[in-house]
């Protein structure tokens, strides 16, 4: 099989969350319980299961703002990022006992292993009945929702910790089509409006938006 070469697939892969299987998820595993907690920090982390099963109280800092981070090293690139904590995830974190050493515990509070969280949250998504979903797709929902958001590339490789757009590139084509295209027709509306020149008290030029929206005629 060296000589081999490996036959690439045209699939989108991994299958990712939608809005509603995540609420369908929580309806099933509220915040407060071991899964819940699992999907917010999968979903607002954006990390891989790898690096989520070692994250602890250890790993988060409190600025002068008061702005919670999470510190990062990923497993599999070395990369080190230090990630806003979203409020969803404060929530979920709240009744976490400090004296664990990472946040997802086993029933016999040990930490996890990356094959037996995975396997363990596929049964969660069955048990919500998501048959068809797994942890990785909730990493591809984060990163299409900072896309949904305006979100700049290198925005979301502050959060991903990808290191170029090639490597983004698949995570970002399952972002929300119609939203994409409804933020690209507003920004074309905008761009395409009659706009009046005019002349300041020193002779700077600006350029003036007209008070009547296009199509509409004045009174």
């Amino acid at each position: 099989m060296r000589g081999v070469k490996r036959y690439r697939s045209r699939g989108d892969g991994i299958r990712v969350w939608t809005e509603a299987e995540v609420a369908q998820f929580q309806t099933q595993h509220p915040v407060q319980s071991r899964a819940g907690l699992a999907l917010a920090l999968l979903l607002y982390t954006t990390q891989r299961l790898s690096d989520v099963i070692r994250m602890g109280w250890q790993h988060v800092t409190v600025d002068d703002d008061g702005n919670s981070w999470i510190r990062v090293e990923q497993q599999k690139t070395g990369t080190r990022l230090q990630i806003p904590m979203h409020p969803e995830l404060e929530i979920a974190l709240a009744a976490v006992p400090r004296t664990n050493m990472t946040f997802l515990m086993s029933e016999r509070g040990a930490p996890l292993a990356a094959s037996s969280f995975g396997y363990w949250f596929r049964k969660q998504c069955d048990l919500a009945g998501l048959r068809h979903l797994s942890a990785h797709g909730l990493r591809k929902l984060g990163l299409t929702l900072l896309a949904n958001a305006f979100c700049t590339n290198e925005q979301i490789k502050a959060f991903s910790g990808h290191k170029s757009d090639r490597a983004l590139a698949p995570y970002l084509r399952s972002a929300n089509q119609q939203v994409l295209a409804r933020q690209a027709l507003a920004q074309m509306l905008r761009s395409s409006a009659p706009q009046a020149l005019t002349v300041g008290a020193e002779g700077e030029q600006k350029i003036v938006q007209p008070r009547t929206p296009v199509g509409q005629n004045r009174a």
